[in-house]
């Protein structure tokens, strides 16, 4: 067993779970300390797989990395994908509106000053839902901190409907928020598309952006490729997805024939959709359009 791995896993089905790491070690009998050495890769018992799965409300295969993981909030997707991007050579992505890992500061800052107000407005659950912003923030920031140092070659298409939402609804559109927060998210919004479209321009080495001209196929999806392994990652949540939003099941697997069905999808969609400056043309155009509005 891959130790390292189990903890990775245990530690992102600790945040999706919600719970807490001492009222997880209190169960289980043994120290919060002890929990988190699980977490960091120390030997864990079969035994203690099995009671983990159980009081994480799932399957202990999933626990182990066998089979496929599912996740159905944002925090615990969002963790395990920093882990597999730790190690990730090349990132694969089908997924729109944009690709986080190549955007700002100022898309943090706007997204982190959503989440603040988001969590004003949420009455006795304030403080809850303000520190799971924190720790979603956070798990961002570790990404791109990651991201800085290892440079992963990075293929990103990015559908054009998504794109024209991205513009209309600004960052974390799916909020609540003031007239005043919701124009600061669309200004940061078509900054990000504007990059987008500068990133397809001057391709950048390690970077290739491809825009769909039709929505991407049925869901979004990663396939992140390290030495020894490869993952897939399909997605339901954008980054600006609410902390605390159960807005679909996200699916991460190492199955090869899921990875390979996803690869001929997505170096179909690659052959067809535009780069370079033609596509920089096209996404321009498309900002222009939404600033003449």
């Amino acid at each position: 067993m891959r130790f390292t791995e189990i903890g990775q896993q245990l530690r992102a089905y600790r945040l999706e779970s919600g719970l807490r790491a001492e009222e997880i070690a209190a169960r289980l009998g043994v120290s919060r300390a002890a929990l988190y050495r699980y977490e960091k890769g120390e030997v864990i018992k079969l035994d203690t797989i099995q009671r983990l799965a159980e009081l994480l409300k799932i399957s202990p295969l999933s626990l182990l990395g066998i089979g496929v993981e599912y996740y159905n909030r944002p925090i615990g997707y969002l963790e395990r994908m920093r882990q597999v991007e730790e190690t990730a050579d090349q990132i694969l992505q089908v997924h729109g509106p944009i690709c986080y890992l190549t955007t700002s500061d100022a898309y943090d800052a706007a997204l982190s000053d959503a989440f603040e107000e988001a969590a004003d407005l949420a009455g006795p659950d304030r403080a809850s839902v303000r520190a799971t912003s924190e720790q979603v923030m956070g798990i961002l920031a570790a990404r791109k901190r990651m991201f800085g140092v290892r440079r992963p070659s990075i293929i990103a298409m990015i559908a054009m409907p998504r794109l024209q939402q991205f513009l209309e609804g600004g960052i974390a559109g799916a909020v609540a928020l003031s007239d005043r927060a919701r124009r600061a998210c669309r200004q940061v919004a078509a900054a990000e598309v504007e990059n987008i479209a500068a990133i397809m321009e001057s391709e950048p080495m390690g970077l290739q952006f491809g825009l769909l001209p039709i929505s991407e196929p049925s869901g979004g999806f990663k396939v992140l490729r390290a030495r020894d392994r490869a993952t897939l990652a399909i997605n339901p949540f954008r980054p600006d997805t609410a902390p605390n939003a159960p807005a679909g099941v996200a699916m991460i697997t190492a199955a090869d024939e899921a990875i390979a069905a996803h690869q001929r999808v997505a170096e179909a969609l690659w052959r067809d959709a535009l780069k370079g400056a033609t596509a920089a043309a096209r996404v321009r155009q498309l900002l222009d359009a939404h600033r003449a509005a």
